[in-house]
């Protein structure tokens, strides 16, 4: 939470009478500092940091959260700490609400495996880029999947060792006991993995083996190759198979959950993808799902893939879900409101000004440049002059009377926009990005092409 030391929220003309409002609410020492902008959006930290006079009391600074620029060249300058809220200033209560557990968020007991499917059809920069991709959406291991048919015993020893040169963990995925061979002598961290018709291979093997049967219902059989193991003294996963929807999805849910009662101190492996890669749905849902069961159970490894478009940027969300559910689970509550990441097409709160709000702001407006607002129902634009309120774009455009082609493009931009966000009950903010989670990308602005 704030400190009891005043708080310094900085503004803009237009946006000053809710945030002085909602600030009042919080119930923290505060002061205002309403900058000479109607656009408070509009600012960059380089431009505050001229223009802003610090008052007596103050040791933080609040600045909207859609501001260019790095709080650290503000700082420099006011010499007290810095911070960009929410994108929305309606969002600011739950923003200091939840600024203790976004504090935790972060380490996490689920480690992630990140497949890269089909190594053998891939070069050798096109293997490390996308393992360096997946590191950097946070993957703890790189697991090399061997597609079926195509020898990699000639070519695999380079490429695992010019992975394992940028430090990777790395894991193979294949049952081909040459293969598996071939990888561990080249300093693979993993063999996925071990059946018991390869379970004697563990004996001369440096890497940790995860162990499946052939049957994913035999655990009594998984049982033994754990047993197997602990007389060799060696660490292992078990995975009794997260089988897709329709294939016995429910069935295989209960194997987790009776594994673990049996072997309650085992480290356990999902490959969830077979649900993510098998399920025609966005897949941070299901990925948020399956994390949250493995954190009930402690199951400490899931193995994850992008191969299909839907699952497109999985590892990332995998990872995000794991520290949420880390936290969740922690607190012993449900993961709500704690980090909006899995987010994507809907947002978790529409928030918009009241139509009322909106005529009392263009009251305070003394120029014709349009602002644009929108909400569940109607799409707004006003300036000095006008106020049009429409549900669709090209109504609201005609009603204008824009000549100029910059800037008739610019409306246009902003006005789809807006209906994207009236249509998905998004939280619309001019000049900012809609909210898509993880999927989230900055806007393109003019002057990137300068």
């Amino acid at each position: 939470m704030a400190s009891l030391a005043d708080t310094l929220f900085v503004t803009g003309r237009l946006a000053e009478p809710a945030v002085r409002a909602i600030a009042a609410e919080l119930g923290i020492p505060h002061q205002l500092a309403v900058m000479n902008i109607s656009v408070a959006a509009l600012m960059t930290t380089r431009w505050i940091a001229k223009r802003l006079k610090l008052p007596d009391g103050v040791e933080e600074i609040v600045i909207p959260g859609l501001c260019q620029g790095e709080v650290d060249e503000l700082q420099q300058v006011v010499g007290v700490p810095v911070r960009k809220g929410p994108a929305d200033i309606r969002a600011l209560p739950e923003w200091y609400g939840a600024e203790a557990i976004r504090a935790e968020l972060g380490p996490r007991d689920v480690r992630v495996f990140a497949e890269i499917n089909d190594v053998q059809s891939l070069t050798r920069e096109q293997l490390l880029d996308r393992a360096l991709a997946y590191r950097a959406a946070g993957a703890d291991v790189i697991d090399l999947g061997l597609g079926l048919g195509r020898p990699w015993l000639e070519q695999g020893p380079a490429a695992i060792g010019a992975l394992r040169e940028h430090g990777l963990s790395l894991s193979i995925d294949t049952l081909d006991p040459e293969h598996i061979r071939m990888a561990d002598a080249a300093g693979v961290d993993y063999v996925l993995s071990l059946t018991p018709a390869t379970i004697e291979l563990a004996a001369e093997l440096r890497a940790t083996p995860v162990l499946i049967t052939e049957d994913p219902d035999d655990l009594d059989s998984l049982g033994r190759l754990a047993s197997r193991l602990e007389q060799l003294g060696r660490p292992y996963l078990l995975d009794p198979i997260l089988a897709p929807i329709n294939s016995g999805f429910a069935a295989s849910l209960a194997r987790y959950v009776e594994l673990r009662r049996r072997h309650p101190q085992a480290e356990i492996m999902m490959g969830a993808g077979n649900l993510t890669e098998l399920t025609e749905a966005d897949s941070a849902g299901i990925t948020a799902l399956l994390i949250g069961f493995c954190q009930e159970l402690g199951i400490r490894a899931v193995l994850t893939t992008e191969v299909i478009g839907w699952a497109s940027g999985v590892v990332a969300e995998t990872v995000r879900a794991a520290e949420i559910m880390r936290v969740a689970q922690r607190q012993a509550r449900p993961p709500k409101h704690i980090d909006s990441g899995l987010l994507s097409a809907k947002d978790e709160k529409l928030r918009a000004p009241s139509e009322q709000e909106l005529r009392d702001m263009q009251s305070r407006v003394n120029d014709r440049n349009y602002r644009l607002f929108a909400d569940a129902d109607w799409i707004y634009a006003f300036n000095s002059e006008r106020f049009v309120k429409e549900t669709n774009m090209f109504a609201v455009f005609e009603q204008l009377e824009v000549d100029d082609v910059g800037h008739a493009f610019y409306l246009g931009k902003e006005l789809m926009k807006a209906t994207i966000a009236r249509a998905l009950h998004k939280s619309y903010r001019q000049e900012g990005p809609l909210d898509w989670g993880l999927l989230s990308f900055p806007e393109p602005r003019r002057e990137d092409l300068t």
